[in-house]
């Protein structure tokens, strides 16, 4: 994994010795990690070999177990939606244990996330949670967000007002226009019986 980052970012000749070795540190040393837990997150669970024992003669012949792989639809609070994520079962507890995807990928370091999926991903949330602390927040004391909410709620309501007023201008001119074709059809039928007689 580092040999890919080393190849994205540059060579090792173009950046300073001590950058290089700081993300060698960050990045996971295990050099075994199987293609599929590279597209999502498997919380350092990988296949497991061992043999198959045969009953009757203890026959040995090789097998695999595979990680339990589920694919989920887990909400991150910080991108404000679900997140469909392929996971084990074993990183699906230590996630509900940290207390969401988001979390769980701040407190893992670096180094003991072995997918570089989970890399991106923790590399993203800590960019957007920077972000939110530069971000300057406002508070009010409750006077003054009680005129606040009050001037809001003025607002509605004048909105409110609007609307009906628009409404019922909009039913008087169709009435007028339902009335005027009335006279209309009420004069015709009565020059019609004026001719007739």
């Amino acid at each position: 994994m580092y040999k890919k980052v080393v190849r994205r970012v540059g060579s090792e000749g173009k950046l300073p010795a001590e950058l290089m070795e700081s993300v060698k540190n960050m990045l996971p040393n295990s050099k075994v990690v199987m293609g599929r837990a590279k597209r999502g997150i498997y919380a350092g669970r990988h296949i497991q070999f061992g043999n198959k024992v045969s009953e009757d003669g203890g026959n040995k012949s090789r097998r695999t177990w595979k990680p339990n792989v589920q694919e989920k639809r887990l909400f991150s609070y910080i991108h404000d939606r679900h997140i469909r994520v392929k996971v084990t079962t074993h990183a699906l507890r230590c996630i509900d244990k940290a207390g969401g995807i988001d979390e769980y990928l701040l407190k893992t370091p670096y180094n003991k996330m072995d997918t570089e999926m989970g890399i991106v991903w923790k590399a993203k949330i800590e960019k957007m949670y920077s972000q939110l602390a530069e971000m300057e927040v406002g508070f009010f004391p409750p006077e003054e967000e009680s005129k606040i909410e009050q001037g809001f709620e003025e607002a509605r309501a004048a909105k409110r007002e609007h609307r009906r007023e628009a409404r019922r201008a909009l039913a008087k001119q169709s009435q007028l226009e339902s009335g005027n074709s009335g006279d209309v059809q009420t004069a015709e039928a009565a020059s019609d019986g004026a001719v007739k007689s």
